[in-house]
């Protein structure tokens, strides 16, 4: 069997569409001829529900070891025993349902970020989601996400790329919001066109792109990237694919998800950004005690997941793909330190964010505030010393080459790199110039949010 690749898909597209073009172009606002084309992934991973980041990584010894066991008699994972934390080092341990994440963390491949999060705290699930995903904190309205802005202000994408972005799920993610290059995929056997009787459909593909190449409105460019999507996908992906290097994803969507990611970044098409969302965080009752339970499988689920993409992805040479990849995983807001009546845990402020990668800088960053009462966010909350964006930026400038920092987080003017990746410390460019490309007459009937959709 032959198998397929790239050229394949080029020489298969142009005879199925009569010679026409398979090539994506982005909105390039700030590219200079001289720029030499950036290659790196990131994958943008949300915990949407609101992740207890305390059940996940926790304080293993000192003072705040005792505010944590006092504040969470049922809950706190514990220090000794079977179901201990694995020790991250001498003060932060790692939930044990955790040990893929522990494994990559000793690798130096996995960055923790403790006391993460909005530097104002918002406890509505659905607000704190928009403010993070669109990267405007006070701010649901901007028309565009963070992924979308970076996107089509990095100055070092090439022209034309056949396929930037996906969102992977059923809905495309707000942090894409207004980017009309991106492909919302779930299942790669299910992305086809079914539009009548298979007999017909080559035919009708010719027809449909020679109607979505009379004009240049949103909705021929999409109708023409459906068909290029189309194309590559049902071309070079099937029903056999098998991870490299003996990757194992856990089951259901999140491993199915992440499997996507990978097999699309295997088609070498250029795929600059995913997302993948994973949910059923909100655990306000019977989260699981001693850090295991419900809580403990949603953590194995996560744990497995993220270290089969990186075993999957891992590689030499050409095909060493997590040597390009950054992966940032995040929640809307963390938990109360203080566990409820009903074994859970009710919405709070501070979190963690995690880093994962093949250039990343393994180990604990950030500020711990501490858990003492004063040292509490409004005497109930983990407090937040990283702005999340200061994480993201990070990644934006030294993986992604993209110093655009007043147009991706308008309004953000505090970075200082963590050390959380390796690379290049450009300087910040907290100017908001170019940013009228993002409007594009979208907001009336927001219509940017049109993707790419499969069954």
């Amino acid at each position: 069997m032959i198998q397929p690749t790239r050229r394949n898909f080029i020489v298969g597209a142009a005879a199925a569409a009569a010679g026409a073009t398979g090539a994506i172009k982005t909105r390039m606002a700030f590219a200079g001829p001289d720029a030499e084309d950036n290659n790196e992934l990131l994958v943008f991973v949300f915990l949407r529900g609101g992740m207890d980041g305390l059940s996940l990584v926790l304080p293993i010894t000192g003072a705040d070891r005792s505010y944590y066991e006092t504040a969470r008699s049922y809950l706190a994972v514990p220090n000794t025993g079977p179901d201990a934390a694995l020790a991250l080092d001498g003060i932060f341990g790692i939930n044990p349902n955790a040990a893929p994440l522990h494994d990559l963390y000793q690798a130096n491949h996995l960055a923790i970020v403790v006391a993460a999060g909005m530097t104002e705290a918002n406890r509505s699930h659905f607000d704190a989601m928009e403010f993070i995903e669109r990267g405007t904190p006070g701010n649901k309205l901007t028309s565009t996400g963070w992924l979308t802005r970076h996107l089509a202000s990095a100055p070092n994408l090439p022209p034309e790329i056949i396929m930037p972005s996906i969102s992977v799920g059923s809905v495309q993610a707000t942090s894409l919001l207004g980017d009309m290059n991106t492909i919302n995929i779930s299942d790669p056997d299910s992305f086809n066109l079914q539009v009548g009787p298979w007999e017909w459909r080559s035919a009708q593909r010719v027809a449909l792109r020679h109607l979505y190449t009379q004009d240049s409105t949103w909705l021929h460019q999409a109708g023409l990237q459906t068909l290029d999507a189309v194309d590559i996908v049902e071309l070079n992906t099937g029903g056999n694919y098998v991870p490299s290097n003996g990757a194992v994803y856990p089951s259901g969507s999140f491993g199915d998800h992440l499997q996507v990611v990978a097999q699309m970044t295997k088609l070498d098409l250029g795929l600059r950004v995913a997302t993948i969302d994973l949910g059923g965080w909100d655990t306000h009752e019977g989260q699981g005690d001693q850090g295991q339970g419900y809580f403990g499988g949603e953590i194995s689920d996560l744990a497995q997941g993220l270290k089969a993409l990186y075993t999957d992805l891992d590689g030499s040479g050409a095909s060493n793909y997590t040597g390009r990849m950054t992966v940032v995983v995040q929640s809307e807001f963390g938990r109360r330190l203080r566990e409820n009546a009903d074994h859970g845990t009710d919405h709070g402020h501070g979190n963690l964010m995690l880093v994962m990668g093949g250039n990343t800088n393994g180990g604990i960053h950030g500020q711990w505030p501490g858990l003492a009462n004063e040292d509490l966010y409004d005497g109930a909350d983990l407090a937040v010393t990283t702005d999340f964006r200061r994480v993201l930026s990070e990644i934006l400038i030294r993986r992604m080459g993209n110093n655009k920092l007043g147009v991706v987080f308008p309004g953000y003017a505090d970075y200082q790199p963590l050390g959380i990746v390796t690379g290049v410390d450009l300087p910040p460019d907290y100017s908001a110039d170019g940013s009228a490309i993002f409007n594009d007459g979208l907001e009336s009937g927001d219509t940017s949010r049109w993707s790419l959709t499969t069954g």
